[in-house]
């Protein structure tokens, strides 16, 4: 199929994209890599009237540690970029970061997917949002207003829908500690398709387990943590016990993708999984 008619504008800069987003309202919409957007044009699942073009804005194409320790990544900077980038390029302690790249789609679609899109998207299966919210990344997002950084926390409202205004573009995400015992893992029915279940983990160790964060997608509108899996962690308790208690927790859908019970199978796996890899670190 092909998208419905739209107009098509190119931004020369930030401001002047957030201006012209004001202007045109709701039925406009950002593109940038376009790798979700465009596909639900495709299929007119979105019909947007207008088209704001961001992907020219060099200034959002970023990728480096800041004096804090804390990794920053422009919104236009792609999936490929964090995937190839050198030891020095993310900092010590990120490598949870580089290696969930791998999951993402296809090698197209990491060359031209972006790291902003991702987040804006909202898929509670998506590598980045559900990293942001295991690590507890701050959105920053401009508008006609200025600027501001949302908790990731609070910045997923459910299926697609995120705290950014209409007339607001994603600049930066902004991970503010190394995870130097983290780690991601997923299962999907082929290599590259969207996630059943997405499971990720980031260990508190000084010898032994003190505790951790566990993160979950595809079992709920949007990534979620887990504090009842959290406490197993920071009671002692087994990577076993961990993933029981992350299955029990929630109440994943049923739908053509599988059952309830099936994910709640996958759960038990992909956290166990999960919290060994990221010991294994």
């Amino acid at each position: 199929m092909k998208p419905a008619p739209f107009r098509y504008h190119r931004a020369r800069d930030v401001e002047g994209a957030t201006t012209l987003l004001a202007e045109l309202g709701d039925e406009a919409k950002v593109i940038a890599g376009g790798q979700s957007l465009v596909a639900m044009m495709n299929f007119r699942l979105a019909r947007p009237a207008h088209l704001v073009d961001i992907a020219g804005l060099r200034e959002l194409d970023h990728l480096g540690v800041d004096a804090d320790g804390g990794l920053r990544i422009g919104a236009l900077t792609t999936h490929h970029t964090v995937e190839t980038a050198p030891p020095d390029g993310l900092g010590p302690g990120f490598d949870v970061i580089r290696e969930a790249m791998a999951w993402i789609g296809h090698l197209p679609i990491r060359t031209r997917g972006t790291v902003g899109g991702s987040i804006a998207h909202g898929d509670s299966t998506a590598e980045w949002c559900l990293l942001a919210v295991l690590l507890d990344a701050e959105i920053v997002a401009r508008g006609p207003r200025g600027q501001r950084r949302v908790p990731a926390g609070e910045f997923f409202f459910g299926y697609y829908t995120t705290a950014l205004d209409p007339d607001e573009i994603l600049v930066e995400i902004v991970f503010p500690r190394p995870a130097p015992r983290a780690a991601l893992t997923e299962f999907a029915e082929r290599r590259g398709d969207f996630a059943v279940v997405a499971a990720a983990v980031d260990l508190d160790v000084e010898g032994s387990v003190r505790g951790g964060r566990v993160a979950l997608g595809g079992v709920a509108a949007m990534p979620v943590r887990v504090p009842e899996a959290e406490a197993v962690l920071s009671s002692g308790g087994s990577f076993r016990d961990c993933a029981e208690a992350a299955a029990a927790a929630v109440e994943p859908p049923s739908d053509a993708n599988g059952s309830t019970p099936y994910r709640r199978h996958l759960i038990r796996t992909l956290v166990q999984r999960a919290c060994e890899e990221a010991m294994s670190r």
